[in-house]
């Protein structure tokens, strides 16, 4: 048994309850329900914040939350195809997967990637189970079709990304039956072809589809920024689908937010009531934007 302490600071033990105080009615409102949170990012590759992550989730389980984990590990895929000396190429952002590769990215992410996270939450004292599309038939996938204009003829060619894919149906089965147990589901961005082959999926888009398909109350997208940011480098709290169409318009969300936004929309368009995108360097951030009333990141739910 855990030696009890004294309070050195009685305004810094105030402040904790005041915050569990805070949080008790969020927890009620959202016991019961499910969560999918992508995780990726700087917080994959920091230990600490890694462990404070699986503490997250092993909190939300345990009053009553259902956490749905899906992970990325782009910058792990890149160290380990550097060290095995096999190059990789990108399209519009995105690694063409040929064979050699996929065989890599399985490797990394359903292995080493998912194993560790299962594992830290284990350690923090909850059940983690690791899963990848291949299992149960979770992630059925198509190979995913990008096309470009070319500026001076104005023709329109199919890029080829190799085994790249995008969901096709994900089956809520396995995920439906863990929902009734004390155990969290952790998945790897894999899918399965039509001719049984593996296909890379980018984990944002894995996210969505899997927050669609367990009717989620929420899609939180973990990232390296703060959130949407406003023409002046502020964080927006708040957005609906047609704001976020207009900023898209005038240039204020750009780059790689873009897809993460149209991921969320998606989402919602599809029965989720709300996404949010968080900045997955702050510590907790995960609690933070469910059970305080000012939240962690931005938030985009129907109009």
């Amino acid at each position: 048994m855990a030696q009890r302490k004294a309070a050195s600071d009685k305004g810094d033990w105030l402040a904790k309850a005041a915050v569990l105080s805070e949080a008790l009615p969020y927890m009620q409102r959202h016991s019961g329900q499910t969560f999918v949170i992508k995780y990726g990012g700087h917080a994959m590759g920091e230990e600490d914040l890694a462990q404070k992550f699986a503490r997250d989730m092993v909190l939300l389980r345990q009053v009553g939350v259902n956490p749905v984990v899906v992970h990325g590990g782009g910058p792990q895929i890149g160290q380990m195809l550097e060290r095995l000396k096999i190059k990789s190429t990108f399209i519009d952002g995105l690694r063409v997967t040929d064979r050699e590769t996929v065989d890599v990215v399985e490797m990394v992410l359903s292995g080493s990637i998912n194993k560790q996270l299962v594992s830290a939450i284990n350690a923090a004292g909850g059940r983690a189970v690791g899963l990848s599309g291949k299992d149960a038939g979770l992630i059925k996938a198509v190979k995913l079709r990008r096309t470009k204009r070319d500026p001076d003829s104005n023709i329109e060619r199919v890029l080829d990304l190799g085994l790249v894919g995008e969901p096709q149906a994900i089956d809520p089965h396995l995920l439906d039956y863990l929902a009734m147990s004390d155990i969290i589901p952790v998945i790897a961005p894999i899918g399965v072809g039509p001719s049984g082959e593996t296909l890379n999926i980018n984990a944002d888009t894995v996210a969505g589809a899997v927050a669609a398909a367990v009717r989620a109350r929420r899609l939180l997208l973990l990232t390296n920024v703060a959130g949407v940011l406003d023409g002046d480098g502020k964080l927006v709290a708040e957005l609906t689908p047609t704001k976020v169409k207009r900023l898209i318009k005038n240039g204020t969300i750009k780059g790689g937010m873009i897809p993460k936004v149209e991921t969320c929309m998606h989402a919602i368009e599809n029965g989720v009531e709300g996404a949010v995108i968080i900045d997955g360097r702050v510590p907790h951030a995960v609690l933070v934007e469910l059970f305080t009333e000012a939240g962690a990141g931005t938030l985009i739910r129907g109009n």
